[in-house]
């Protein structure tokens, strides 16, 4: 890595830095290489220890760099390849779906969910939990909230709680036409339930992507994927859909 010159940088000094650090990684550096010491680094580039602390915090909740215990600050691999949506609609526990079912109960859904629903506040609807690994690690967790009403037959669904009720209520869900879909991605922090799915801690950048599948004139389910914003990246196609994709294997990014 060169020096580079950032007192007449206009934008804040740790934030320059941080676009020096990142051209310096997508030449110099490779995946899992240790970076020198903070003390080195802070000489090399003529900055306080604390504005090169910011940058590479910066660095690392975007997922470029990762801090290991006893080891230092390491490059981090390329962000995982995980479609979110394809050309191919389709209800979830399709085909081509690739979650997990973990376990499924019946409860009242947050206010904004009810909403979405179309349901009475306190109206109880089958709540899914549902995980997405890639590569051996979770990238994502997922609530699925489906009403009774658009397929009466989720009455009668009887099996045991966890995953294997989770899945009979899919397959309730399948018997409906599908008339379409719409989607939504925002970022948010991890809440404390979805962070110990995804080995991160509580309020860590995440990646939400709301999905509103309906049927019959009605919103049949809605689905609240949170993505690990670390590992992620979203592009967004010609034809709307989500995907994620993994960077250049030639690149730390």
């Amino acid at each position: 890595m060169g020096t580079t010159q950032l007192e007449a940088a206009p934008e804040p000094k740790y934030w320059h830095l941080k676009t020096v650090l990142t051209d310096a990684l997508d030449s110099e550096f490779t995946v899992g290489e240790i970076l020198p010491n903070e003390r080195d680094l802070a000489a090399r580039f003529g900055v306080a220890r604390a504005t090169l602390r910011q940058a590479l915090e910066q660095l690392e909740l975007e997922g470029r760099l990762q801090r290991r215990r006893g080891v230092g600050t390491t490059v981090a691999p390329p962000r995982m390849g995980v479609a979110v949506a394809s050309n191919d609609r389709d209800w979830p526990g399709g085909s081509a779906d690739a979650w997990q079912a973990v376990d499924a109960a019946v409860e009242v859904p947050p206010a904004a969910v009810a909403a979405a629903l179309d349901t009475a506040p306190d109206t109880e609807v089958h709540v899914l939990r549902r995980t997405r690994v890639s590569h051996g690690q979770p990238v994502a967790a997922e609530l699925l909230y489906v009403p009774v009403g658009p397929a009466p037959d989720l009455t009668a669904v009887d099996a045991a709680s966890g995953a294997a009720r989770a899945r009979a209520v899919v397959r309730e869900l399948q018997r409906l036409g599908l008339d379409g879909e719409d989607r939504a991605v925002e970022l948010g922090s991890a809440r404390a339930d979805d962070a110990k799915e995804l080995d991160r801690l509580p309020g860590a950048p995440v990646l939400v992507v709301t999905t509103r599948y309906f049927s019959r004139g009605t919103t049949a389910a809605v689905s609240v994927a949170t993505y690990r914003a670390d590992t992620c990246r979203l592009t967004f196609g010609d034809t709307a859909g989500v995907e994620i994709h993994h960077a250049p294997e030639t690149r730390a990014s």
